[in-house]
């Protein structure tokens, strides 16, 4: 079987390349060695995680502030089973989804393991050993990413687990040590945080989220303190140990010092890898990085000018979202249209709750830069919408270029942040000045009201409710 394209990968990127492909006209298959479509971001990443994200959150309010709303409850407690089950059913709900979508537009699935036998060739090897070869004018590389691990931890998967295993416990942990401080780790030990665990955070940056704004960091810090969260910045963890249901962390800090931290479960989330395992990236002449990345160009194409790659697999953040923006501009490209990507408009979210957003320049690369700046900041205790609704944590910064007013960078930590980043990017795309947004019109009482509040703050320190 011939096709003018060939993905490797059902995650957001490869799955959306498919189907932007198929608009365009072209014969596509997609070739994905699970059961399931939709890879990480949809199986053990995205969809999962923000299902457990929500109902720790309503468990954790019912618990901490419905009797504030005048609403009492008695006997409260946990069913982590039924929350597992639920979470299972959103996924499943989102697979399938994906597998109609590949019907919708005719895209042929290929179950098994994609690699290459030449650069026009792909061998698909089922599990049970079998397989069958495919060719394609194009091909595009998504197979994304798995976590990260370090040398000398032995990953268990039963008390000293990845991401992949905190998604599906069978009991809340009573200590869960996390070893990184970054998005992943955050959002799952603020779940079982938020359901009575004991959460401690052994970083080696001197912040957490450490990729984001500075503020962002100390500032979600500040809430997930509340939670009872302990954090050890600038650590180096050196060793992890088993012993029955017991877990030791090692670690030392800047000086040399030594710390044990002793818990029930560790979580290793000190980032993701490129996957390319069984590829056989090399039989088509595909160069990788260094860092295991599929080497591409400004156009996502490999050396090999058939051969295109994206998402975590390439350079650049890893993010579902980032993928599928790549997804579309590949098929574009092969398509003979010109796409275009604007890699520092490409948002940064957290999922913990206060939720926090990012687009554009943090306030620490304006400086490195020696771009001048100006900033606004605006608290969510001072937003009549977030009082509201309890949900004061936190602020929203806006950095605006000093001479031209043209914003240069937003940062958010509060409520629904995840969303309301979405007006800053479009403000973004378009070149808006703080003053801008300052003059927009937004309804009261909304949570982007701090957004505009921010912009006014920026613009000779207009805040008119602070």
């Amino acid at each position: 079987m011939t096709y003018d394209v060939i993905v490797i990968g059902s995650g957001p990127g490869g799955y959306v390349a498919a189907i932007r492909a198929a608009q365009l006209g072209m014969k596509t298959a997609i070739v994905e060695k699970y059961p399931t479509l939709g890879g990480t971001c949809l199986n053990v990443g995205c969809i999962p995680s923000k299902a457990l994200l929500d109902s720790s959150e309503h468990y954790h309010n019912a618990a901490h502030t419905f009797e504030t709303h005048g609403i009492n409850l008695k006997d409260l407690k946990v069913n982590l089973k039924q929350m597992i089950a639920r979470k299972d059913d959103v996924v499943k709900q989102n697979v399938d989804g994906i597998q109609f979508l590949m019907k919708k537009n005719k895209i042929d699935v290929h179950q098994g393991l994609g690699s290459f036998v030449d650069k026009n060739t792909i061998k698909v090897t089922k599990d049970d050993g079998k397989s069958e070869e495919i060719t394609g004018k194009n091909i595009i590389i998504a197979t994304g990413s798995k976590p990260a691990n370090l040398p000398f931890i032995e990953l268990d998967k039963d008390r000293i687990i990845t991401s992949t295993e905190a998604l599906k416990l069978k009991e809340i942990p009573k200590h869960m040590i996390v070893i990184g401080g970054g998005v992943i780790g955050m959002e799952l030990g603020s779940v079982y945080g938020r359901l009575g665990a004991k959460v401690s955070v052994v970083e080696y940056m001197d912040g957490i989220i450490p990729t984001m704004d500075k503020t962002m960091g100390k500032e979600l810090q500040k809430s997930l303190k509340k939670l009872g969260f302990d954090f050890y910045l600038k650590h180096k963890v050196t060793g992890v140990t088993k012993k029955g249901k017991e877990v030791t962390v090692v670690a030392e800090d800047s000086k040399g010092e030594k710390v044990e931290i002793k818990g029930d479960y560790v979580l290793v989330s000190i980032g993701r890898r490129p996957y390319t395992d069984g590829l056989n990236a090399e039989a088509a002449g595909v160069k990788l990085t260094e860092r295991g990345q599929v080497e591409v160009n400004d156009h996502l194409q490999t050396n090999v000018s058939n051969i295109y790659a994206i998402g975590d697999v390439v350079k650049g953040a890893m993010l579902a979202h980032k993928a599928e923006e790549e997804g579309v501009f590949v098929a574009e490209t092969i398509a003979g249209q010109k796409p275009h990507i604007n890699y520092l408009l490409i948002p940064g979210v957290v999922y913990t709750w206060p939720e926090v957003a990012s687009v554009g320049y943090t306030e620490e690369q304006l400086k490195e830069k020696g771009i001048k700046y100006k900033a606004g900041k605006f608290p969510f205790m001072a937003s009549g919408r977030a009082r509201a609704s309890m949900d004061t944590d936190g602020l929203v910064k806006v950095l605006a270029d000093a001479s031209t007013d043209e914003i240069l960078g937003v940062h958010m930590i509060g409520p629904r942040t995840a969303d309301m980043i979405a007006e800053a990017v479009v403000a973004m795309e378009y070149r808006a000045s703080a003053e801008d947004i300052a003059r927009m019109s937004h309804a009261h009482p909304t949570y982007t009201e701090a957004f505009k509040e921010a912009c006014l703050a920026a613009t000779d320190n207009r805040a008119l409710h602070v």
